[in-house]
């Protein structure tokens, strides 16, 4: 068959467009390779001679770090899975008074960071708290007649953790119950299996990619954690971070821990997917019907009813009704001048983050529409991995290479200019909304890229066919489609930079305190009556997000 060389041209000129890069293609990788630098820059330093420190450190407190890092995630993991599975399989198959309620109400445990219930629980179990004191009336104890738990331990952490985390592990566990059919479970009735197998053999496994990314998320925001392990005197690589960067001045050593930190988090991921290998988990029949709601009446519905309650008490009703009662009783202190000030900061930070999170996931989710090629996905998902590294890590990758641009330009500016621009970006807010969007991008790249996903391509042929560019396509068509999502992830965002810790006590500028080192500093000084209003506004804050998911 004769091809003609007009042809042959045109089909050139087709393979040459589509290697030539465009650019949507340029600004995703470029966003990629921006967003990796922190982690490119831990993971740079590892065999940087870090002296004497790092042999110290191996010798004296690597171990430690490492094994109440592992007996924290061990406890936390096996906390959150027995408490997120078993509810959400109650409230999904079961009915009991109160079993509507608690399918939103079990997520309200997100609104408190794990620090605010830590900093809460210290107060209310003290020697001197509610708890102790109601003990000693009763019984007519005295000191030292008794013993009690000391919660700032690392079983404590552990609770706290457990509390305000089980809540990832009970939404996508949920989620995967409903959209499991009745019908693989009577299928499996029919061959013997009973309630309890066909839940343990069937439902279980169906749903095991669901918890496991629940548990994914959970282990991640524990090793993230600063505050309550640093509050309870808990040894981990967070607080190691922390201790070796500004206690002993050395940014080389407090990278090397970093980067331990990060390998073992990779080796995680890496270890889960070995565990799942081939496996495939689909429905095995094509007839759905919805799961029945079983009915529990007597000591099953109170079991059922406390089983769901005390989670919902524990992580969220009792720390803010302590809370909210020291709030009112030291108002004046609580809620002064500059409590506001500190709202203020922290609103100014949220707010900054979350715009550029959303424009820059919209970005990414349409570039990654327009060209869904391998390297396109390759580089999506490279933006969106901070949220699988922890903050303290992120800052610390942030801090060195943007610590050496201030440097250049400022040597470069005297230089040429006579003038000094001292630290022009780790000395403003510029790198704390870095790290944040390094952390977070990945909370409003979901959203925005499952609203654009639910948005017909043939939308996109119609505006070309009508002249419009993949621009003008986006602003005028795509955009007021999803604005619900934009907004969501927006909000999503904002909670979370509102609550952030570890990542904000490293690089905050001097004089630019958040609500969250705020009532980090007070609690550090056991000043837990003045820090109550600041905590309170951040569990204030923290619904947005429960009342979005439910």
């Amino acid at each position: 068959m004769k091809v003609s060389s007009s042809t042959v041209k045109v089909e050139l000129s087709k393979a040459i467009q589509r290697l030539r890069p465009n650019l949507w293609t340029i600004l995703v990788i470029a966003i990629a390779f921006v967003i990796s630098t922190p982690v490119i820059s831990v993971l740079s330093n590892i065999f940087t001679n870090s002296g004497e420190v790092w042999k110290h450190l191996a010798q004296t407190v690597l171990w430690r770090y490492l094994i109440n890092s592992f007996w924290l995630t061990m406890g936390v993991g096996v906390g959150v899975l027995a408490i997120g599975v078993g509810t959400a399989w109650l409230v999904t198959l079961c009915r009991f008074p109160g079993s509507r309620l608690f399918e939103w109400a079990l997520l309200l445990p997100l609104a408190a960071p794990a620090y605010v219930l830590a900093y809460t629980y210290t107060d209310f179990l003290d020697y001197s708290g509610p708890v102790q004191t109601i003990l000693r009336s009763l019984f007519g104890w005295g000191e030292g007649d008794y013993w009690f738990p000391n919660v700032r331990s690392l079983w404590g952490a552990i609770v706290m953790l457990t509390l305000v985390l089980y809540p990832y592990v009970y939404l996508l566990a949920r989620v995967a119950f409903l959209d499991q059919s009745v019908c693989t479970l009577e299928a499996s009735r029919t061959l013997g299996c009973g309630p309890w197998r066909s839940f343990f053999t069937v439902a279980l496994p169906m749903a095991r990619p669901a918890i496991v990314a629940g548990l994914a998320l959970a282990l991640m925001e524990t090793l993230n954690d600063f505050g309550t392990v640093q509050y309870f005197g808990v040894e981990t690589f967070t607080t190691g971070i922390y201790r070796t960067w500004f206690g002993m001045g050395d940014r080389i050593a407090a990278t090397q821990l970093a980067a331990f930190l990060l390998l073992l988090i990779l080796w995680l991921i890496l270890l889960e997917r070995w565990s799942r290998r081939r496996a495939r988990y689909y429905l095995a029949t094509s007839r759905y019907r919805q799961l029945p709601s079983y009915p529990l009446r007597g000591i099953r519905a109170i079991g059922a009813w406390i089983g769901c309650f005390l989670p919902i008490a524990l992580g969220f009703l009792l720390p803010a009704l302590v809370l909210l009662d020291m709030t009112l009783k030291n108002l004046s202190q609580s809620l002064d001048e500059r409590f506001w000030g500190f709202a203020r900061n922290s609103f100014i930070l949220a707010v900054i983050t979350a715009a550029l999170a959303v424009v820059i996931a919209v970005v990414i989710a349409y570039g990654l529409r327009l060209h869904s090629d391998m390297g396109m996905q390759l580089a999506a998902r490279i933006a969106s991995m901070g949220y699988a590294v922890p903050g303290s890590v992120i800052a610390v990758g942030i801090l060195i290479p943007v610590g050496r641009l201030d440097n250049a330009i400022d040597a470069w500016m005297r230089a040429t200019f006579n003038i000094s621009t001292g630290l022009l970006l780790s000395g403003t807010i510029t790198a704390l909304v870095f790290a944040y969007l390094v952390r977070f991008l990945a909370v409003s790249f979901s959203s925005v890229e499952a609203s654009l996903g639910k948005i017909k391509p043939s939308l996109d042929d119609a505006a070309r066919s009508l002249g419009e560019t993949p621009t003008s396509t986006l602003v005028r068509v795509h955009t007021p489609m999803m604005w619900g999502g934009l907004l969501t992830a927006g909000m999503l965002v904002f909670v979370d930079v509102m609550k952030e810790l570890p990542a904000t006590l490293i690089i905050l500028p001097f004089n630019f305190d958040t609500l969250a080192v705020r009532v980090y500093n007070l609690a550090s000084d056991e000043r837990l009556a003045e820090a109550s209003g600041c905590a309170l506004a951040i569990v204030a804050v923290g619904i947005i997000p429960v009342i979005v998911l439910s």
